[in-house]
C-alpha cells in the first residue's frame, strides 16, 4: 500500500496480547501506537493526531463506550475514525458502538487479512471525505472569489454611471455618495431601534447602497440648459426636470431586458422612481401615498432632500446643518414618513458630519 506518508494508528486496549497482536500486523504499513488504557490515548492525543483509532469497548476506569464519547463530544477528535475493538459479537452491541459514532467493529482474535483490508477501506474512505472537502471548499472559494470579482465589475460600471449623472450636473458634485451614507446611517439606526425591522433585515445592504446610486440617472435624459440653469427654472423646465424619475424608470427597465442583476435593478428602479413621492400623495411622477411608497422611496426621500437644502444649487444657498434638519422636521406627515424623520432627528449630527466629510470642492 503506496502513500505519501505513513499513517498513523492508535491501538488502545488493556489486553497487552492483543496490542502485542495487532502492532506487528499493522507496523509495516502504519505507525502503530500500542496504548494500554484510554487514559494513555488522551495523553498522546495532545501530541499526535491519528488518521484512526482501534478502541477495545471492555477497559478497566475508561471504557470504549466513554472513551468514544469524549472523543465525538471534543471538537479536536470528533472527526477521527474510530472501530471498535470487542470480543462481543451481538448485534445490541454493535448497535450501541456505531449509535456513538464508531465507523466498524474487528473482533478479537484478530484475522490479519481482515484487519488490514477494514482499516484500508475505512482510511481510502476517509481520504476521498478529506479531497471533496478541499475541492467543495477550493470551489467554494473560487465561486465567492468569482462573485466578489462581478460584483466589483458591477460597482465600477454602476459607479461610472452615477459619475456620469453628476459629471453632467455640475452642482450636485458629491450628492450621490453623501446620500449613500445618509442612507446607511438611517437603515442602521431604524434597525437598532426595531422600526421596518422586518422589511429592512431582508435587504441586501450591498445592493442597496449600490443600486441607490442610480437614483438620479433618469437626469441623463435632461438638457444641460435644464440641469445647469444658474437659476430658477421656468415653470415650464420644473415640468421637464420632474420627469427624471420616470426617465430613470425607463433606463433601468431597458437594463433588465438583458436579465442580468435582476434584485439589483429593481431596487434601482425603486430609487429612481419613488426618491420624489410625498407622503401626503403630493409628489411625483406617481402620487403614491403613505405606505404605499415603497421604503426605499421614503428613505431617500430624505437623504436627498436633506441634501438638496445642505448644499449650494443653482437656485438657491446652502442652509445650514440647524436650518436642513428642521426644514426635514416641519415636513413630517406632509413630505416624509413621520417614523422615519423621527429616526432622522436622532441623527441629525451624524447627517451633517456626512455633508462635512464629503463636501464638495
Amino acid at each position: 500500500m503506496q502513500e505519501n506518508r505513513r499513517q498513523k494508528i492508535m491501538l488502545v486496549d488493556d489486553n497487552k496480547a492483543s496490542l502485542i497482536l495487532g502492532k506487528s500486523i499493522l507496523e509495516k504499513y502504519y505507525d502503530v501506537y500500542a496504548l494500554p488504557s484510554a487514559d494513555k490515548l488522551f495523553e498522546f492525543l495532545k501530541r499526535v493526531t491519528p488518521d484512526l483509532i482501534l478502541l477495545d469497548i471492555e477497559m478497566p476506569g475508561i471504557s470504549g463506550y466513554d472513551a468514544i464519547t469524549i472523543l465525538k463530544g471534543d471538537k479536536q477528535y470528533a472527526d477521527i475514525p474510530v472501530i471498535f475493538v470487542t470480543a462481543k459479537t451481538s448485534e445490541e452491541d454493535e448497535y450501541d458502538g456505531l449509535s456513538l459514532g464508531a465507523i466498524d467493529y474487528v473482533t478479537k482474535p484478530f484475522v490479519p487479512a481482515l484487519l488490514l483490508r477494514r482499516i484500508e477501506n475505512h482510511l481510502l474512505i476517509q481520504k476521498q471525505k478529506a479531497r471533496l472537502r478541499d475541492f467543495n471548499d477550493n470551489l467554494l472559494k473560487m465561486v465567492k472569489e468569482k462573485t466578489r470579482q462581478i460584483f466589483d465589475l458591477h460597482s465600477a460600471i454602476v459607479g461610472s454611471m452615477a459619475d456620469f449623472v453628476e459629471f453632467r450636473d455640475n452642482f450636485t458634485g458629491w450628492h450621490i455618495r453623501r446620500t449613500q451614507e445618509y442612507l446607511k446611517v438611517l437603515v442602521e439606526q431604524l434597525i437598532k431601534d426595531g422600526i421596518y425591522t422586518e422589511e429592512l433585515l431582508a435587504w441586501d445592504m450591498d445592493i442597496i447602497l449600490l443600486s441607490s446610486q442610480l437614483h438620479d440617472v433618469g437626469k441623463i435624459s435632461i438638457s444641460d440648459t435644464i440641469l445647469n440653469k444658474p437659476g430658477k427654472l421656468t415653470s415650464e423646465e420644473f415640468v421637464i426636470m420632474k420627469t427624471h424619475p420616470q426617465r430613470g424608470v425607463e433606463v433601468i427597465e431597458n437594463m433588465e431586458r438583458f436579465g442580468c442583476f435582476a434584485d439589483f435593478l429593481g431596487c434601482a428602479k425603486t430609487f429612481a422612481g419613488t426618491h420624489h413621492e410625498k407622503w401626503d400623495g403630493s409628489g411625483y411622477p406617481y402620487g403614491m401615498k403613505d405606505l404605499n411608497i415603497p421604503l426605499e422611496g421614503r428613505i431617500m426621500a430624505i437623504a436627498d432632500v436633506y441634501d438638496a437644502l445642505i448644499t449650494v444649487r443653482p437656485y438657491k444657498k446652502a442652509f445650514s446643518a440647524e436650518e436642513s434638519a428642521q426644514i426635514i422636521i416641519e415636513g413630517t406627515g406632509t413630505h416624509f414618513d413621520p417614523i422615519l424623520v423621527e429616526t432622522f432627528a436622532k441623527l441629525q449630527d451624524d447627517f451633517a458630519a456626512i455633508a462635512v466629510r464629503y463636501a464638495d470642492a
